[in-house]
């Protein structure tokens, strides 16, 4: 532990009672949590099998239990949980499923699943409707809000309609013998509240608690938390509330200012030497911060340097930022020696990207867009491997309520739901549940003949898969289940010869792959899940990432770029309109201290938006980070020195990067 700074070491060795580690941006949060691991295992006899670390994303926990592994070269670390809630609470569901009414391989529904069982209950096709109502139940659930409080708090028509679809909603998805991404949490949470002898097990099981990212707990997460925790309140929980941004989707700071008044005992100890970033940065960073209201006073330093003066671009409109920041990056790297994967450019809004884009291929510059969608998320796609699944393992559920629905082969919802009623009580699949006597006491003829016909075309069809070519079935596949009409009838014509065009990619891709490797679908398939069609690893990609200020969360870059700071982005107009600056003030916070070596800020005079071009007003965020550290170049108010110093300078600079290639 020589290494650490003494707030750390006395973060890893407190263990008198429950502990909050305030650590600020760039302080090294998860080295403490993985030394706080090694400690509890080499020092103070923990068993791995009883401790659990708990962060938000799998790459998060990926790197947490990659460093703890290091730490414990010589130890073997069996047992240890270092997971996302979401992997824990599946975990416990799968365990305790039967107390719930489920059966151990219950199904967990993506988004798109759940957006088709919405869709049918709210008797809409309006893609923005059900999306908002997907979004109320969930937030619904997420706060532990149950349908009957929902319709008592309801507020228009949209709210209770969502109410309407709830309670059905919920009722069917328990039919189905199956779960949404909420309920991984709201289902342990419920399990442990009435089940007190479950409860008991798993504070046994689980005698130390370490929790990620804490500020971004929602009202569900926090409720596990403390049922986890128990009387015995082990734990430790590392979070930042000047770095809570996701109230959007949930999350409650408030769950922070709760810890002192849920735990009498809690030790606060704080983080605050940072790691990453000049002087300059964490004193912008720190005078914009302290505009919100605090609920822990801290204060970040560092003693990495000065170093250089922020800047701030003010451009005349959007196209002519995007054009300013590409040539400006450029040059940068140019005079720097830099690399391009050493870059970020961050912005509040996807949209923002677009003009970027152009600008860096006109410039061969390469780039990765975060967020931007995996080939195999694609609906198309996951319709077409919902049935090659179903091929491979005609047990898969998810795979089987996806393929019977899509597209509609005359199995209706209720037919689903006496389905998946049956197969809970018999624990039996839903595939082998529909060829069961005492699956057709329940259900009229009418309803069986549809079902039992698509179960037996999988069975042809996999009878077939074994043996013939992949392209061959596939192409079959396509034309019996009608894919291209169906497309047709549900999309806008361009938007179905775009999803079409995926799918026979898709399907040529996985013919040729099969006949190159002499492997039928089967065989394909059963590795599905390993295919990338951008397999990639983008660490090792030499490139200037381009991302929202959300996505770039727990990410560091030398030289960050942050665009569009304007009245109406950051901070959103919605946000404005709803009061909440102080989370888009974070949201800035966040964006800034992503920087190590250099920041750069541009915002624009005048942006188009379709036809119009409205007139900008620079962020109230720019002003707030201080004068003394921002240097402003292209503005009106500019000395005309200074502009044209900087105009002579952009010059000289094109003219080295034209020599130069």
């Amino acid at each position: 532990m020589s290494s650490l700074n003494p707030s750390q070491r006395e973060a890893i060795r407190y263990l008198d009672g429950p502990l909050l580690v305030l650590a600020g941006a760039g302080s090294g949060k998860t080295r403490v949590i993985t030394e706080k691991i090694a400690y509890l295992i080499e020092s103070c006899g923990f068993s791995p099998g009883n401790i659990a670390a708990i962060t938000f994303t799998n790459k998060a926990a990926k790197e947490m239990q990659e460093r703890v592994n290091k730490l414990l070269a010589d130890r073997p670390s069996n047992g240890l949980t270092i997971s996302t809630f979401h992997a824990l609470g599946v975990r416990i569901l799968r365990e305790e499923a039967r107390s719930l009414g489920y059966k151990p391989n219950f199904s967990i529904l993506d988004a798109s699943d759940c957006f088709s069982i919405v869709s049918e209950l709210a008797g809409s096709v309006d893609k923005a409707v059900i999306r908002k109502l997907q979004s109320l139940i969930s937030s619904w659930k997420s706060a532990l809000v149950s349908p009957d409080q929902a319709r008592e708090d309801a507020r228009n028509d949209t709210e209770t309609l969502a109410v309407n679809a709830f309670d059905s909603y919920s009722a069917t998805l328990r039919a189905y013998q199956a779960v949404d991404f909420d309920d991984l949490i709201t289902l342990p949470v419920v399990l442990f509240e009435k089940h007190p002898e479950i409860r008991e097990k798993w504070q046994n099981r689980l005698r130390y608690l370490l929790i990620d990212e804490y500020q971004d707990t929602n009202a569900s997460q926090y409720r596990l938390l403390k049922l986890l925790a128990g009387p015995r309140a082990a734990f430790t929980a590392v979070g930042d509330d000047d770095q809570a941004i996701y109230g959007w989707r949930g999350a409650d700071v408030e769950n922070l200012r709760g810890l002192p008044r849920d735990y009498p005992r809690l030790k606060l100890i704080k983080l605050e030497q940072n790691y990453r970033s000049t002087v300059r940065i964490l004193k912008a960073a720190n005078a914009l911060i302290a505009h919100n209201e605090k609920l822990f006073d801290k204060k970040l330093w560092s003693d990495l340097g000065h170093g250089d003066p922020i800047t701030v671009s003010v451009c005349q409109d959007n196209e002519k930022e995007a054009e300013a920041v590409v040539m400006k990056l450029q040059a940068h790297r140019f005079e720097h020696r830099a690399a391009f994967r050493d870059y970020a450019i961050l912005y509040r809004g996807n949209f923002q990207a677009r003009a970027l884009e152009q600008f860096l291929r006109n410039q061969r510059i390469p780039y990765l867009l975060s967020g931007g969608q995996s080939f195999f998320d694609k609906s198309e796609i996951k319709d077409l491997t919902a049935y090659l699944r179903l091929l491979a393992n005609e047990d898969d559920d998810p795979a089987f309520i996806r393929a019977v629905s899509t597209p509609r082969r005359g199995v209706g919802a209720s037919t689903l739901q006496a389905l998946g009623t049956y197969a809970g009580e018999r624990h039996l699949s839903l595939f082998a549940a529909a060829f069961e006597h005492g699956f057709e006491q329940r259900v009229q003829p009418r309803q069986l003949a549809p079902l039992r016909e698509f179960c037996e075309f999988l069975n042809r069809l996999q009878a077939r898969a074994g043996a013939e070519p992949a392209a061959t079935l596939l192409a079959d596949l396509l034309t019996a289940i009608a894919y291209e009409d169906w497309l047709n009838e549900r999309d806008e014509e361009r938007a179905a010869r775009i999803k079409w065009g995926n799918v026979l990619e898709f399907c040529e891709w996985l013919g040729k792959k099969g006949q190159e490797e002499g492997k039928t679908l089967v065989d394909l398939t059963q590795t599905i899940a390993l295919i990338n069609l951008l397999d990639k690893n983008e660490a090792d990609v030499d490139a200037v990432q381009l991302s929202t200020l959300h996505a770039a969360k727990g990410l560091e870059f030398r030289h960050v770029f942050l665009i569009g700071i304007e009245e109406g982005i950051l901070p959103h107009r919605e946000a404005q309109a709803d009061g909440r600056i102080e989370e888009e003030r974070r949201l800035m916070y966040v964006g800034i201290t992503r920087a190590q070596r250099s920041l750069h800020l541009s915002y624009c005079e005048r942006r188009k938006q379709g036809r119009e071009t409205i007139h900008c007003e620079p962020s109230r965020f720019v002003s707030e980070m201080g004068s003394e550290d921002l240097r402003f170049s292209g503005s009106k108010s500019a000395a005309p020195a200074d502009k044209a110093a900087s105009s002579d300078r952009l010059t000289a600079l094109k003219a080295m990067l034209a020599r130069a290639r």
